[in-house]
C-alpha cells in the first residue's frame, strides 16, 4: 500500500477565528447570536470572545480601552446572565423591531 498523505484541515475553531477577522462576518455572528429565541447567556459571552481573539490576530490592533470594555461586559453578562441585554432585544421585537449590528464605516 501506497504511503498516502490525508488532507489536513484547519478545526472549526480555526476556521471560525479566520472568518471572524472579517467585520462583515463578525457583526454578522454577533447578531445571529443576539437573535436567537431561546438565548443562551454563555453564548454571547463566547461570540464576543472570539471576536475579541479573532481581531487580535488580525491586523486591528485593539486599544486598551476596548480590551477594558470587553472586560468590564464580560463581567456583567457573567453577573446578570445577559439579561438586560436580552431583555432589550425581547422588547424591541415586541415593538416590531430588530437588533442589526454592522461594522462601522471607516473614514
Amino acid at each position: 500500500m501506497k504511503n498516502v498523505k490525508m488532507p489536513t484541515s484547519d478545526s472549526y475553531r480555526e476556521f471560525l477565528i479566520e472568518c471572524l477577522k472579517d467585520p462583515e462576518h463578525a457583526a454578522g455572528y454577533i447578531e445571529a447570536i443576539l437573535e436567537e429565541e431561546d438565548p443562551e447567556p454563555e453564548l454571547l459571552r463566547n461570540a464576543l470572545r472570539k471576536v475579541i481573539e479573532a481581531w487580535e490576530k488580525s491586523d486591528r490592533r485593539l486599544s486598551e480601552s476596548t480590551k477594558q470594555l470587553h472586560e468590564k461586559l464580560d463581567r456583567i453578562l457573567t453577573e446578570s446572565n445577559a439579561s438586560e441585554i436580552y431583555t432589550f432585544v425581547e422588547l424591541l421585537n415586541a415593538l416590531g423591531f430588530q437588533i442589526a449590528i454592522s461594522p462601522k464605516e471607516t473614514e
